[in-house]
């Protein structure tokens, strides 16, 4: 069972596929609109969200990158939109998966639950001595809570689940800051995020940039 938010405007097709994700025991929570959504999402820990992109009041993809701008709730794209390179766009910007209408219930519940097998095998980042609960918005280092903000949280786990990577700048604030391209907003975060676990950049435990391409998390040696 799970807490899915559907994001529909027509009613028709939400009532069926309200019905249908009812009818397999989940508990679901249907809106039509964009702000809608984005005000659910932020209020409440759904497991999964279904996601039209033809909503009236914001364009789906918009919406999308908004929602991911507050959680990491795992997002399924639900659309008669059936351009690959659309399908491919929004993939990058943070759907977890992409279905064309018309489908079966039993596909919609066929993705569900291999979205929810992901997420769950991803509630808990364990990087040395730093722990985060994904679902639970919580770290902790070396068995001390962190008080982050929301975005530092984000930025903290974004980096976490990419452990060991290189994750290129422009990448960072193409998923969690959608809306610029400044990098001294991610300077600004990292040096919040640094102060926090005890570290400096001259000095880095955790938080590693390499000069003019990204930063890598990694456990200190």
């Amino acid at each position: 069972m799970a807490s899915v938010l559907l994001v529909e405007d027509d009613p028709v097709v939400r009532a069926a596929i309200t019905r249908a994700l009812t009818g397999q025991g989940h508990i679901v929570h249907g809106v039509a609109l964009a702000i809608e959504a984005l005000r659910e999402v932020t209020a409440t820990n759904y497991d999964v969200v279904v996601l039209d992109l033809g909503l009236p009041d914001l364009d789906g993809g918009d919406a999308l990158r908004m929602i991911r701008g507050v959680t990491n709730t795992p997002v399924v794209i639900a659309t008669a939109r059936d351009d690959e390179q659309e399908i491919i766009r929004l993939l990058n910007a943070g759907a977890d998966d992409y279905l064309v209408k018309p489908f079966s219930s039993e596909h919609l519940e066929a993705r569900l639950q291999a979205v929810l097998r992901r997420a769950r095998d991803t509630k808990q980042l364990v990087i040395g001595g730093l722990e985060i609960d994904v679902n639970l918005r919580r770290a902790t280092v070396d068995g001390r809570e962190l008080s982050l903000t929301h975005k530092e949280f984000e930025l903290l786990s974004y980096l976490a689940a990419r452990s060991g990577e290189v994750v290129p700048r422009a990448e960072i604030l193409a998923n969690l800051w959608p809306s610029t391209r400044d990098d001294q907003t991610l300077d600004v975060h990292l040096s919040w995020l640094r102060r926090k676990l005890g570290e400096r950049a001259a000095q880095p435990r955790y938080l590693h940039t390499v000069r003019g391409v990204g930063v890598r998390l990694v456990a200190p040696r």
